[in-house]
């Protein structure tokens, strides 16, 4: 049999360093392990927008400039993408029962975001949220 080359040699090398590592990363990620350790219920938690007591009955807050979340009713809460439906610029305030853009004057109303005046055609987007403890999160 021929001695091995070098090229065949540093092959060898790669390929048992790849099984090396494959190896390695099956034993660190385990998760089943790794929900019971951190007492997760397996339940996807999405981030926190606001708390309830920081949105008011009739009005609503622009958070981070990426959704909206209203109270049209008491103890009723939506939420919304903050992005027009009429170019995609970000909604700038919430006043009147409306979220309104301040690019070409369009307004949604905050019960259901639905278009109040265009020239946007199109709600806004909802959002699914959970409340909690006086918590709202994204779902």
């Amino acid at each position: 049999m021929p001695a091995p080359t070098r090229r065949f040699m540093i092959f060898r090398g790669l390929v048992g360093g790849a099984a090396a590592a494959i190896a390695s990363a099956t034993t660190w990620v385990r998760p089943a392990e790794a929900a019971e350790n951190t007492g997760d219920t397996g339940e996807a938690a999405g981030p926190i927008l606001a708390k309830t007591s920081s949105i008011p009955v009739g009005g609503g807050r622009i958070i981070k400039g990426t959704w909206v979340v209203t109270q049209p009713r008491k103890g009723t809460f939506r939420a919304f993408s903050a992005k027009c439906t009429h170019q995609g610029c970000p909604v700038s305030t919430i006043r009147g029962g409306t979220i309104d853009c301040a690019c070409h004057g369009s307004k949604f109303r905050i019960a259901d975001g639905s278009v109040a005046r265009g020239p946007a055609k199109r709600p806004l987007a909802r959002k699914k949220i959970r409340i909690s403890k006086g918590v709202i999160r994204l779902s």
